[in-house]
């Protein structure tokens, strides 16, 4: 996959993961700039997920930890866990929300 292709997939990806966000029941703000989505929970926690072009992964940023994910044919799996990206996010969002999130990409 060459830089252009990336950022195609990478934009694709955020946008899903904004358009799931916003459609939850949960209280969550979203903010996207210059490539990185924030995600901002009531008790003022944030999820960081932006895109790494030198690399060709999205990253994530949690209280839990920093996470890898790479793009792979089913889709974006995170390099340490093995958790598809959605139930990556699912997973951390739900810890810092205090209640159940689910993030279907």
């Amino acid at each position: 996959m060459n830089d252009s292709e990336f950022n195609a997939l990478a934009d694709t990806t955020l946008i899903a993961i904004e358009t799931a966000v916003e459609s939850l029941d949960t209280d969550i703000d979203f903010e996207m700039s210059a490539g990185i989505l924030t995600l901002t929970f009531e008790n003022g926690s944030k999820v960081i997920i932006n895109r790494q072009i030198a690399t060709h992964e999205i990253w994530v940023a949690a209280r839990s930890g920093g996470f890898h994910c790479r793009a792979t044919e089913a889709g974006w799996v995170c390099n340490t866990t093995g958790e598809g990206l959605g139930a990556l996010l699912s997973r951390v969002c739900t810890e810092q929300a205090g209640e159940p999130v689910s993030i279907a990409l």
